[in-house]
């Protein structure tokens, strides 16, 4: 790289795709589940070698409510709980991300995506550009001329590295349209009700016509058909919170610190030692 590449990665995001992705593994002496770990070990090694970032950090989610949480109790509501052979695997990937001295940022009352954009922001304002690893499409709205995410597409190997242009393809809007989308449209995945009966291409045209949801509400008397524009006005309420819980917000109060991140050494034998406990042999030709 001829200038500083800083690397997010999303670690809730990319252990739950690598639980759902790989079949069991365990440790032949001990019966400890490890396939989660090992699909995240992939991932890691897999991006670290294809983008030879000059900075790493790591987010995770918090365990306690978020402030999404307390403004909309049934936020997330709808996913199930964790399997106890996931759960215990949390645990070990920590131990992975630490002993390669990959920073860890997370906070109480937040998730892990208001961190990465928090970050992100802190980043672009020191110049430096950066990519956000997750399995999370709500990350698109952090994309700008800095920014890009990184989305698996197919198994674990397999990626689409989206920047503004890739974004407006896929959904005809800009990137910082994404929370009016989700406002419109609802979001199954988080318990977002949106307007009942707005599908994505419904709300996709209405944000370019009118720009946002608050454009739409302020030039209400100009939407088609009639139909539509009574369900927009029976549901603003909704619409407006629906985008407020879907907005990722990137004024988290933590600091990013860049020295910390950068992608130097790390402890080999402790890496070794790790990686052999746990069985990933495949990993240690790597090092």
């Amino acid at each position: 790289m001829d200038k500083p590449l800083l690397i997010l990665f999303d670690g809730h995001a990319l252990i739950h795709r690598a639980f759902h992705a790989l079949p069991p593994l365990s440790v032949s002496k001990t019966g400890e589940p490890t396939g989660a770990v090992y699909g995240f070990v992939q991932m890691l090694f897999k991006v670290i070698q294809d983008y030879k970032p000059t900075h790493i950090a790591m987010a995770f989610d918090r365990p306690t409510p978020t402030f999404r949480h307390l403004e909309f109790e049934d936020y997330k509501a709808q996913r199930p709980k964790a399997p106890d052979e996931l759960v215990r695997q949390m645990g070990r990937v920590r131990d992975v991300v630490k002993v390669f001295n990959i920073p860890i940022f997370e906070l109480d009352g937040y998730e892990a995506d208001d961190v990465l954009g928090t970050i992100s922001r802190q980043a672009a304002a020191e110049g430096m550009d950066t990519i956000i690893v997750t399995g999370d499409n709500d990350e698109l709205q952090l994309v700008s001329e800095r920014a890009k995410v990184l989305l698996p597409q197919r198994g674990l190997v397999d990626s689409a590295l989206y920047g503004p242009a890739s974004v407006s393809e896929k959904y005809g809007i800009a990137p910082e349209q994404i929370p009016d989308l989700k406002g419109l449209k609802g979001d199954q995945s988080d318990n977002i009700p949106g307007v009942p009966g707005i599908g994505e291409k419904t709300a996709a045209k209405l944000l370019q016509q009118f720009g946002g949801i608050e454009g739409i509400y302020q030039r209400i008397g100009e939407v088609t058909p009639d139909k539509l524009r009574e369900n927009l006005i029976a549901h603003e309420a909704q619409a407006k919170q629906s985008k407020r819980l879907a907005t990722i917000v990137t004024d988290v109060p933590i600091k990013f610190d860049l020295e910390s991140c950068w992608a130097g050494g790390y402890d080999r034998d402790a890496a070794v030692q790790l990686f052999r406990e746990l069985e990933l042999k495949s990993g240690l030709s790597r090092f």
